[in-house]
This record gives structure tokens, C-alpha cells and sequence, in this order.
């Protein structure tokens, strides 16, 4: 069993928050790309809701960013977006009001999950033990642990009339 296999309580629940009020604050620059901020509705409540979580690929061109569900392979917040739209994204300095979202393919999400490992080998050293991942990408296990990964890429709806900027 992985260690993210359950959502985070307590101190490490605190811990993975507090980047929220850094963008509360807009100093999500701070961030840079590799924290996403999501605004989201409760499914049940339809309250609003606020979580980060890690960008696994961001390509500013598009510009897209992608991110996979941890902490019990279906959070919360996957789950509110299977019911209904993000609210808000926030990226770095980017906003994207209302964006839209894709849920990825097995396919896709495994190939995402490979350059994130090339691009952040150390990173990826610590973590894929934790999700249940061989660090080794060889591993026969790989495709198959990839496959049971939820992976959103999300983009800003076009706006013609206003900046993304903050």
C-alpha cells in the first residue's frame, strides 16, 4: 500500500494547504509552475472549495497544465470535477477563470508521468515509491501503475476581451 493511498490528515493536511493562502495573497509566483491552485464546487454541498496540488507538466504555449490525483487515487477534488467544472486555476501568475479541463488518457497520463521523471529525476526518486510507482520506468509494473493514474490537464477558456495575468 502507498503511502498516498489515503488522504492526508492533521499535520500533513495543514502542510500540503498553506500554499493556498500564497495565492490567496497573489503571491502564487512564488510557486512558479510547479503548484496549481483549484477552485472548485462540492459535489454534495456545492460550497466552494480550494486545493493544491502538483503540476506534473505545464507547457506554456499551449499554455496547459497537467496534474494527476493523489492521496486515495480519487480526492475530493477529482471527484467534484467528474460532477462539475474548475471554478478557477491559478498557475504561477496565471489565472484562467473558468477553464476547461480534459481527463487524460491511460496512454497520455503514462507518457506525462515519463517526462516528469526525465525532467525531475529527484524529485521523482522519493515520490514514485510513494505512489507505488518503480522508480525504474523499465519495470514491466509501469504501464500498469500508470493506468490506474487520474491525470486533468487544464487550459483558459480564450478571452478576448481581458488578461490572464494577475
Amino acid at each position: 500500500m502507498a503511502l498516498t493511498d489515503n488522504q492526508p490528515h492533521g499535520l500533513v493536511r495543514m502542510l500540503l494547504r498553506a500554499p493556498i493562502w500564497l495565492y490567496r495573497v497573489r503571491l502564487g509566483w512564488l510557486a512558479g509552475h510547479r503548484l496549481l491552485y483549484l477552485v472548485h464546487r462540492g459535489r454534495r454541498t456545492g460550497k466552494r472549495r480550494e486545493v493544491i496540488v502538483e503540476t506534473v507538466h505545464y507547457d506554456p504555449a499551449a499554455p496547459e497544465a497537467i496534474v494527476v490525483a493523489a492521496w486515495g487515487r480519487s480526492p475530493d477534488w477529482y471527484q467534484n470535477l467528474l460532477a462539475a467544472p474548475a471554478i478557477e486555476v491559478r498557475v504561477g501568475s496565471h489565472r484562467w477563470p473558468r477553464p476547461d479541463h480534459r481527463f487524460l488518457a491511460p496512454a497520455e497520463t503514462y507518457q506525462t508521468l515519463l517526462a516528469y521523471r526525465q525532467a525531475h529525476p529527484r524529485a521523482w526518486k522519493h515520490i514514485a515509491p510513494l505512489l507505488g510507482f518503480p522508480t525504474d520506468p523499465a519495470d514491466r509494473r509501469w504501464p500498469e501503475i500508470a493506468a490506474t493514474v487520474r491525470a486533468i490537464a487544464f487550459t483558459p477558456v480564450p478571452c478576448h476581451n481581458s488578461s490572464h495575468m494577475l
